[in-house]
């Protein structure tokens, strides 16, 4: 039965899939200019786990990714800027666990609202809302990755993927040295963070990469690059926000700083044969062992607490196209350690993945297929969200 099911959603993402259109540029006068855009990643997910008295039944939903609208515009050659909205509904199968309550919420938000200046070719400033830069997996395009999607374990604490701030990026030796720096509010003691905030810090990221053969330059990456550029990209990372959590949260002492670091790489080969890709990644988030604290401040263990750990990912794209598109097979494995998850301290995730990207028109249109297991090293006995699971993906992106 839960084959069929995979098979039907499949067949009937394949009938919708056809050309591709885009929201052409309005010409203002002047150099002037604003574009529209819509980007969307709608499909089914099926989790082994999550439902029935026992929550050990199969759990099964329809659901947007992303569902994003917004447009960018240019001032003049040197000022411009880029907005991104996000509207999000109740998901009920998430990264770790399934949460099959009647939850109908819904949100809409300003995602990303950027003022870019660039006074040079190579240099450009950043302020307002936009992505930090601790991590090359949080740059890549989420439209455009490798795999189904980012690591669900490669996010910074508090202000996961964007802040607020300014930012600064350069590139130097005909664009093989890149190096980014921001200033961000980082933790801003929101009530919804579950703690209170030893003080409002601003945080701090740095990063510089050497990319050598084809550049990679600019604001982002890409997970692939379909064979149009021969890539070798090396990178590291470290961000920093002082007296971040409390460590005696009752009596508001101890404040602990956070700390994070990360090194990465990044290659494409296009060859007769087809395109191989391999990317691979180290992350280090620390609070200063915080967690030990019989009263610690929540925020610093947990997903995206105190943690370690790295993943590989590798893709193949065939040297020749099926049908109007390209198909490229992928894999990747994630394996992080957690300061304390799930109620035990030093907790191991392991997460696979396998699967198949058919693209039209490079990524305007894409067809997704993934299917991949979770293992803990440490379960809770009763409760199906804390113990190992399998889960299959069919999703349907297009952007205009």
């Amino acid at each position: 039965m839960f084959k069929t099911k995979i098979l039907t959603v499949l067949m009937l993402m394949l009938m919708c899939a056809g050309s591709a259109f885009a929201f052409k540029p309005i010409d203002l006068g002047d150099g002037k200019y604003l574009q529209f855009f819509y980007d969307a990643q709608f499909g089914y997910t099926g989790r082994n786990t999550g439902s029935g008295d026992t929550g050990e039944d199969d759990t099964n939903e329809f659901n947007f990714r992303r569902n994003r609208i917004g447009f960018i515009g240019t001032y003049n050659d040197q000022l411009s800027f880029y907005v991104q909205t996000e509207y999000v509904e109740d998901k009920n199968i998430n990264p770790l666990y399934v949460d099959i309550s009647d939850d109908d919420s819904q949100n809409f938000y300003l995602l990303d609202a950027q003022i870019r200046y660039t006074p040079y070719e190579n240099f450009d400033i950043v302020l307002g809302k936009f992505k930090h830069s601790l991590t090359r997996e949080n740059l890549e395009g989420c439209f455009n990755p490798l795999t189904l999607d980012r690591s669900f374990f490669v996010y910074a604490p508090f202000k996961t993927s964007r802040d607020k701030g300014i930012g600064a990026r350069g590139e130097f030796l005909d664009d093989m040295i890149q190096v980014r720096g921001e200033i961000q509010e980082g933790r801003t003691g929101d009530a919804s963070e579950g703690s209170p905030d030893p003080g409002s810090n601003l945080r701090y990221t740095g990063r510089v990469h050497f990319s050598f053969f084809d550049k990679e330059s600019g604001y982002g990456y890409k997970g692939t690059y379909f064979g149009k550029k021969t890539v070798l990209t090396a990178g590291a990372s470290y961000q920093y926000e002082a007296d971040a959590v409390y460590a005696d949260v009752d009596n508001l002492e101890d404040a602990k700083d956070y700390k994070a670091y990360s090194y990465d790489i990044f290659g494409e080969l296009p060859t007769k044969a087809g395109v191989f890709t391999l990317s691979a990644a180290y992350l280090d988030v620390d609070f200063d062992d915080a967690y030990k604290s019989a009263d610690s401040d929540v925020n610093s263990y947990g997903l995206n607490g105190q943690r370690d750990g790295y993943y590989v990912k590798a893709g193949y794209m065939l040297p020749f196209n099926v049908g109007p598109g390209k198909v490229q097979f992928f894999g990747r494995y994630d394996s992080f350690d957690f300061a304390k998850l799930n109620g035990y301290e030093d907790n191991s995730v392991d997460f696979m993945a396998a699967g198949v990207n058919y693209y039209i028109d490079e990524d305007k249109i894409k067809l997704t297929a993934q299917y991949s297991k979770t293992d803990f090293d440490k379960e809770v006995g009763s409760d199906t969200n804390s113990q190992d699971f399998d889960t299959v993906e069919l999703y349907m992106q297009v952007r205009f």
